[in-house]
């Protein structure tokens, strides 16, 4: 019987990790420890898209190529899928460790005129290729350790014209970079200073302004909103939420990360595709969510950014049924490119098992940027955007940490990062 010829086999993997039994729906619970590994497995590539996942000896005897990666001794999965970074911005914050050093919290930093506001300013100034050179750096990052689709958030810019300018900035950097990019509309990041004490003024060009143009524009896919006490309360952000859907785009919402107010049921409220942080979420509301299927992302570089010293209770999450994705939350103040360290974080922190984190990073993180159809896991005829890495076995992700692992990144079925030796 004749071969099949592909464009790339990658052959021989000491733990293929496809998490291929991953359906429809995010996966809860128990299920997250299953990550469907095939031992010395291989995946057929060709024109872009996987069209074979097994054992070596079944693909060599179905496929043929004139491009063979050896994975032996190696570990090959899904590329890691980053379902919230805020990448599109100027400037940076370096002197806030201090300030945090000092006691100062993430509030009473922003109402001394820091925080998000100082890079609301910087971000007004910049043009668009400033904008466009400094993310695509941090998206090159990104890639080098193995993300292969991210969203990005708005929220710099806090005007129409500069939101427009930034979710173009991100518009354009998906159309040349081979990173995908998700957008999202974060209008409703915090209240810039020319609405000091007028928040409900903002609201409103938040609703009547931005939203519509956005949409109209089809600049964003989500709309977002930081829910959160001293910023924008539940009934504000369900204004927001409401509008965005009205409009056509999808809710998310940044959630109880510093307070307790209410975010994680306005999200089940709204039935929003994700819920974000949730540090301080109630039992109520985390129940909302998994009755809702709300996934939630957790953040848990951004806990170490911040020196709070508390992290989401993933495990209650999980035995709440709640699903998990986890995310970088790249930002100016956490300066975070690299999921493998979120994964180191949310073993130590919140307890996660490799597996569970990994399936948090991979396909619930697809889930949470309505992309799962297409990536997050290895099956026939989703795109080939594969990591292999120098690890033998999956369970040295979260045990060995502060190195790069990856060996080899594959975007579309093409080698687009390579170790060199």
């Amino acid at each position: 019987m004749a071969k099949d010829r592909v464009d790339l086999l990658i052959l021989r993997a000491s733990e293929l990790v496809t998490l291929r039994q991953a359906g429809e729906k995010p996966v809860k619970a128990e299920k997250m420890r299953n990550l469907s590994i095939i031992e010395n497995g291989a995946v057929a590539i060709d024109e872009g898209k996987i069209v074979a996942v097994d054992k070596t000896t079944k693909i060599e005897q179905s496929f043929r190529s004139n491009r063979i990666v050896d994975a032996f001794g190696k570990t090959v999965m899904p590329g890691f899928v980053d379902p919230h970074t805020h990448p599109i911005f100027a400037g940076s914050r370096e002197e806030e460790l201090e300030l945090r050093l000092k006691g100062l919290s993430y509030i009473k930093i922003l109402k001394k005129g820091g925080g998000i506001l100082k890079t609301v300013r910087e971000t007004r100034k910049a043009s668009k290729n400033q904008l466009a050179n400094d993310s695509k750096e941090t998206l090159d990052i990104m890639l080098q350790h193995g993300t292969t689709t991210v969203e990005a958030k708005s929220g710099y810019g806090l005007t129409t014209n500069d939101e427009v300018k930034c979710l173009g900035v991100a518009k354009e950097l998906n159309s040349i970079h081979c990173v995908d990019i998700v957008p999202t509309f974060l209008g409703a990041h915090t209240v810039p200073p020319e609405y000091e004490n007028k928040i409900d003024e903002y609201v409103k060009l938040v609703i009547g302004e931005m939203i519509p143009t956005v949409a109209g524009q089809k600049l964003a896919e989500f709309c977002d909103v930081f829910c959160e006490r001293g910023v924008f309360d539940v009934e504000q952000s369900r204004k927001i939420l409401m509008t965005g859907i009205e409009c056509g785009m999808k809710p998310k919402v940044h959630a109880d990360e510093l307070t307790r107010l209410g975010g994680a049921e306005l999200a089940a409220e709204v039935k929003a595709i994700s819920a974000e942080h949730l540090l301080f979420a109630s039992e109520d509301g985390l129940k909302a969510m998994a009755e809702e299927s709300v996934i939630a992302i957790l953040l848990p570089a951004a806990s170490f950014s911040l020196m709070t010293g508390k992290y989401a209770n993933a495990r209650k999450m999980i035995q709440l049924q709640v699903p998990i994705a986890l995310g970088t939350d790249f930002n100016p103040i956490c300066w975070m490119e690299n999921m493998q360290m979120v994964i180191a974080f949310a073993c130590r922190e919140m307890y996660l098992t490799p597996a569970e984190a990994i399936t948090a990073a991979t396909i619930n993180a697809a889930h949470a940027i309505n992309r799962a159809q297409e990536v997050g896991s290895l099956r026939e005829g989703k795109k080939a955007d594969i990591i292999i890495l120098n690890i033998p076995s999956y369970k040295f992700l979260g045990y060995k940490f502060g190195v790069n692992l990856v060996d080899k990144v594959i975007k579309e079925g093409k080698i687009v990062v390579e170790k060199r030796e």
